[in-house]
């Protein structure tokens, strides 16, 4: 874009920020209430409309939505326009606030939404996420409240935390394995905040990569990020760019995740986890690197599923070498279900909620532990950065909540009601389909009961034991020869061997 059309811009963006209080004041005098454009033209969006015309201050004038499909349609009386067009109608209308009606929006994805919105100058606000009214944070899903700004620098989060801690992460380079990940991803959106030298993503999936690479170049497009893509299991490939970068810094996210999807791939979910995180931590041992960070899961401890047994074999490879390591720092960070990931409960239930149901329930007793990926990301970041080798940190995940009220909660929040057999006409039933293999009835996060505390509140550190250098040696030797034979029998028999697991009756297998 040429610099005088630049120039252009931000003089009429100023000019628009400036001139919001007298036209909010206009506008509120000449008809009373404040004209204001709902984002989000879904079923949420509609019901804050018809809320609003009830409301003395606010008035809705338009709708602004994604979809191709809905531009140009009438919904409860507004008509939805493209993002494009929001501009316009800002000056068009006098449009004061901007409301996001996406409760099943990311986090990563408001974010970014945000931030385009406030170049308007407009007030940004945003109804609850599911996220928000799962956690509590929330309690109605119809009152908005305004985004503070301070929220969308990842930087100015982590330094209120912990003071200092964004100095572990300037002027570093920074590998991100997974980087297209849930996980991997806002990894890579905090770590950008924070002026890292160079930060490079590793992923084997294409377009995940692809995204994530073009996402940071438009919020940090003063960092250096490098796109690598491949495989965390190729050795060649991990040792080369561990020397040549230079790095100094490895979180390594990249794991197969989903516990009946790896149940029926043991071989290639073990493949992934165990020996993927013993070739990216042995290069980053051989490569003099500064800190390991292993982002493990809830599911290692005790595990009844092939994932979670792998991810506790990815924490004893992490632990051993923490033991032989003399510069590099080893440590990996324990927590349960983050709010949001792909295949977790909220995309499904929406997913579900909107084609009218079933909502899926493995257990009507289910309980997990819950945290929205931010703020997972941020004390994962935190606690990297207080390791002193070789430290099993577990995030405080507060109290494990019933999977059933996550359902009823985004139900209602969809203005909809539960069918059941006390209420036959509700819109949304919920279908109990029976735990899954491997899933358990409730996490654990500890193997132990030995904690020691941190100077983060949330971040505690295990006393757990491992196995020794040689009996890991060996586990691992009859591993890789499972999974070069593909002997799934064989396998098995070798997780009962070496994996601490859970009593018989915790899991139900279908």
């Amino acid at each position: 874009m040429p610099k005088s059309l630049l120039n252009v811009l931000r003089r009429i963006r100023a000019w628009i920020a400036s001139d919001r209080s007298r036209r909010d004041t206009s506008a509120m005098t000449t008809e009373g209430r404040l004209p204001v454009l709902i984002y989000g033209a879904g079923q949420t969006g509609q019901q804050l409309a018809a809320a609003l015309l009830r409301d003395d201050r606010l008035r809705p004038v338009a709708f602004a939505d994604d979809e191709p499909r809905l531009r140009g349609i009438i919904v409860s009386g507004l008509r939805v326009h493209g993002p494009e067009e929001i501009e316009a109608l800002v000056a068009r209308h006098g449009i004061g606030r901007i409301i996001l009606a996406m409760p099943s929006a990311s986090e990563a994805a408001r974010t970014r939404l945000t931030r385009r919105l406030a170049a308007t100058g407009c007030e940004v606000h945003a109804l609850p996420s599911f996220a928000d009214l799962v956690t509590g944070r929330a309690v109605t899903p119809y009152e908005s409240h305004p985004i503070d700004p301070t929220t969308l620098l990842g930087r100015d989060a982590l330094e209120n935390e912990l003071p200092g801690v964004t100095d572990a992460y300037a002027g570093r380079r920074v590998l991100v394995t997974g980087a297209g990940g849930s996980i991997g991803s806002e990894l890579c959106r905090q770590i950008a905040t924070c002026a890292p030298k160079t930060l490079i993503l590793l992923d084997h999936g294409e377009h995940a990569l692809f995204q994530i690479e073009r996402e940071l170049r438009e919020i940090a497009p003063e960092v250096e990020i490098v796109p690598i893509l491949g495989s965390v299991c190729e050795p060649a490939l991990v040792s080369v760019l561990m020397q040549a970068k230079k790095i100094d810094v490895v979180l390594h996210a990249a794991a197969y995740k989903h516990v009946p999807m790896v149940e029926s791939n043991a071989i290639e979910g073990m493949r992934n986890n165990v020996i993927g995180t013993r070739t990216v931590a042995s290069a980053a041992l051989d490569a003099g690197v500064e800190r390991f960070i292993l982002v493990s899961t809830d599911k290692a401890v005790r595990p009844t599923s092939v994932m979670g047994a792998s991810k506790r074999f990815a924490e004893m490879i992490v632990q051993d070498l923490a033991t032989r390591a003399t510069r590099t720092r080893f440590s990996m960070v324990r927590f349960g279900n983050v709010l949001g990931s792909s295949g977790s409960v909220i995309p499904t239930f929406s997913e579900q909620i909107a084609r009218g149901g079933p909502v899926t329930l493995t257990h009507q007793d289910v309980t997990r532990y819950f945290m929205t990926i931010p703020e997972a990301v941020r004390l994962v970041l935190l606690a990297g950065t207080i390791a002193r080798g070789g430290d099993v940190f577990v995030l405080d995940m507060g109290e494990p909540i019933r999977v059933r009220d996550i359902a009823l909660r985004m139900i209602e929040a969809s203005g909809l009601t539960l069918r059941d057999a006390a209420n036959p006409d509700g819109d949304i039933e919920i279908a109990v389909t029976g735990l899954r293999p491997g899933e358990k009835l409730h996490e654990e996060l500890l193997i132990g009961s030995d904690m020691l505390t941190t100077p983060h509140p949330r971040i505690l550190r295990a006393q757990e034991g491992h196995l020794s250098e040689i009996e890991l040696a060996k586990a691992l030797r009859s591993l890789s020869e499972a999974i070069e034979t593909r002997d799934v029998a064989l396998l098995r028999t070798i997780l009962a061997q070496w994996i601490e697991q859970a009593p018989e009756g915790e899991a139900v297998n279908e």
